[in-house]
């Protein structure tokens, strides 16, 4: 009784104790650090005889770091009982790793089981999101709950997928700051455990506590000289359109390796830093799929994905962020407006063309005006500019706005016969005149407005969010919760135009997916609004980097009402329903009644450029019946 608890390692207590089960693994059966090799010194670093007190790993997916992080947790509870805190994404999250992961961890391991009572048990202290232990409990909290992250004190943190997490929480700050702040107390004893795929560079919390640490990457052996190296993506070739004959060519002799030397490789492989930390307690991991154990994500597959993935940048950046484990690099940089202005195409405006499914709209308010874009959308987000609006007067008075919904009711030809209308249309409230803005939204009440707020965030989980009942001023009184406010992430769909716009069509007889059709008739001056910002990356007072978007001219309402016409599809479920949304909209256009040819004078709707509304247009600003059919509740 008097003898101390021996002084195991994670691995060791792992390779003792740690069973999977077939809930939680493909492999079920006792641990075997064997398998995955480099997952020994991540697990080492988290030891309680370790003096790292923070622990940062980088990674990609199919490399096994999830578990090495339960089987820390299943150490501490076991091995050095203590308050321990688990984050996750959000709440929600924090539930689903709850049942999935830590349950079976609990359930399937003798000496947990013994240590934590069913949660069947009366009283038991076994919940959703708490386990107790004896000396200890550990708490699971997602990060976008500033009362989960400061509600106790823990020596040991898990924030698991760190890039995932919320910039700011309730207005409280940074939800990693928040968390560590929770262990402050326990001094040199504590410990954290950072892990995350990469997201955007610049923005990514895992590159940025990655970079500050001294950035170990795991080194192999080549089978036929000897050279130690990490693995690159550049060294994995293959025949085009063979993936099956991928090889990894050694950096030194050129030796062409297969797969079934990953065993050899990973087994005679080791840790070795690059660089040389800013904080002497913080050391970093990074590894990438390519020493996923063979079994699991192989060459061939790495290979085949990625030539799934060309020409389609959401694919690459994907594969960047999940299999090779690093950042991706937004186009920021402005494209040259005189380049724009040369490829413009000769389709006419205020007619749809026959590609595009559907038209959304964007609405800049300005002191004098309300500026519109109408765009049509394709699969792909291929996209025309079909229209641009400018209707004069004061935001403050009505007539600006009974302009809007007569424009709301109008319906644009369709080349090769029929007519659409706007399906959404997102109007920008920010400004010096926000309460009378919202005042005549609510007026009009025409279900496709969406009123919105724009921040210059990244938020690429939900680039929309809301909607968020505000106050609106109707006819000199104030209603409460008048109005429904959606939040744009801004910076997101900037960003999003731009890739779109840097798409190069090459040798290729077809304009990629994604191509930004701009008509020849549009002006100069717009072109050059489109593309009126750039990217920059500066620094915030912590010395930390950060990306924001700056102005190159003064004018940039093109820019600001496409943000908006993208924002408005996203609301529509372009985004979020894929294939389907647009399999729908094809039969949508495939049973529209043919109206009079658009070529004939009196269906083509005079250029409106100028400012004028059409006169014909119609002022029933209700939903119209054919913009788009709604089945069973599908596109509310």
């Amino acid at each position: 009784m008097l003898r101390p608890p021996p002084q195991l390692t994670v691995s060791e207590w792992a390779e003792r104790h740690r069973m999977l089960g077939s809930r939680a693994s493909a492999e079920p059966g006792p641990w075997r650090t064997s398998r995955t090799p480099y997952l020994k010194d991540v697990m080492d670093a988290l030891s309680a005889v370790h003096p790292a007190r923070r622990v940062v790993f980088m990674k990609g997916a199919q490399v096994g770091a999830t578990e090495s992080g339960n089987n820390w947790l299943g150490y501490i509870m076991h091995h050095v009982p203590a308050p321990a805190l688990a984050v996750q994404p959000t709440v929600e999250l924090a539930k689903r790793f709850s049942r999935q992961r830590i349950d079976p961890l609990l359930e399937e391991t003798p000496a947990l089981r013994e240590r934590v009572a069913p949660a069947r048990a009366r009283d038991s202290g076994n919940t959703m999101l708490s386990k107790e232990f004896p000396g200890g409990i550990l708490v699971l909290t997602g990060a976008n709950s500033a009362v989960g992250l400061r509600s106790m004190t823990a020596r040991f943190l898990f924030l698991d997928e760190v890039d995932a997490y919320p910039g700011d929480v309730a207005g409280e700050g940074d939800p990693i700051a928040l968390a560590e702040a929770r262990a402050r107390t326990f001094g040199w004893r504590r410990k954290a455990f950072l892990v995350s795929t990469p997201t955007i560079a610049g923005r990514s919390r895992i590159e940025r506590e990655y970079l500050a640490s001294d950035q170990r990457r795991f080194f192999v052996p080549c089978t036929e000289c000897g050279e130690m190296q990490w693995l690159r993506f550049e060294r994995l070739l293959w025949e085009k359109g063979a993936p099956e004959t991928a090889r990894y060519h050694c950096t030194a002799c050129d030796h062409p390796m297969q797969e079934h030397d990953k065993t050899a490789m990973l087994g005679a492989g080791e840790w070795r830093a690059t660089a040389e930390g800013q904080d002497p307690h913080t050391i970093g991991f990074h590894i990438s799929a390519l020493y996923s154990p063979v079994g699991w994500l192989s060459w061939e597959q790495i290979a085949r994905d990625w030539e799934a993935a060309q020409g389609k940048p959401e694919d690459i950046k994907t594969f960047k962020n999940t299999v090779l484990g690093e950042t991706w690099q937004e186009q920021g940089e402005a494209p040259d407006w005189e380049r724009l202005v040369e490829r413009r195409e000769d389709f006419p405006m205020g007619v749809v063309p026959t590609g595009a499914l559907v038209l959304t709209a964007g609405v800049d308010v300005q002191d004098d005006r309300l500026e519109c874009d109408v765009w049509g959308w394709a699969e792909g987000f291929s996209s025309w500019l079909v229209d641009h609006v400018v209707i004069p007067g004061s935001p403050r008075d009505r007539e600006p706005w009974d302009d809007l919904a007569k424009l709301l009711a109008r319906d644009w030809p369709r080349h090769g016969g029929g007519a659409m209308r706007i399906a959404r249309l997102c109007v920008d409230t920010g400004g010096r005149d926000t309460a009378a803005v919202y005042g005549h939204l609510r007026r009009l009440r025409d279900p496709r407005i969406a009123p919105t707020k724009g921040i210059d965030g990244w938020n690429r989980a939900q680039p929309v969010q809301g909607p968020t009942p505000v106050d609106a001023l109707v006819n000199g009184q104030k209603l409460r919760r008048g109005l429904k406010l959606w939040t744009v992430s801004v910076s997101t769909w900037k960003a999003d135009l731009y890739r779109r716009l840097w798409l190069g069509r090459g040798d290729a007889e077809e304009l990629p997916p994604g191509w930004v059709h701009l008509p020849r008739a549009i002006e100069v001056e717009w072109v050059k609004q489109l593309v009126a910002e750039q990217l920059r990356t500066t620094k915030d007072r912590r010395g930390f980097a950060r990306q924001e978007w700056a102005k190159l001219r003064e004018r940039n309402e093109a820019l600001d009402c496409a943000v908006l016409a993208r924002a408005a599809l996203w609301l529509l479920g372009a985004d979020r329903y894929g294939e389907q949304f647009w399999a729908r909209l094809r039969d949508e256009a495939a049973d529209a009644p043919l109206a009079a040819s658009p070529s004939a004078p009196a269906a083509v709707p005079p250029a409106s450029t100028t400012g004028a509304v059409p006169p014909q247009a119609a002022s029933d600003t209700q939903r119209p019946r054919g913009w788009l059919a709604s089945r069973n509740g599908w596109l509310r």
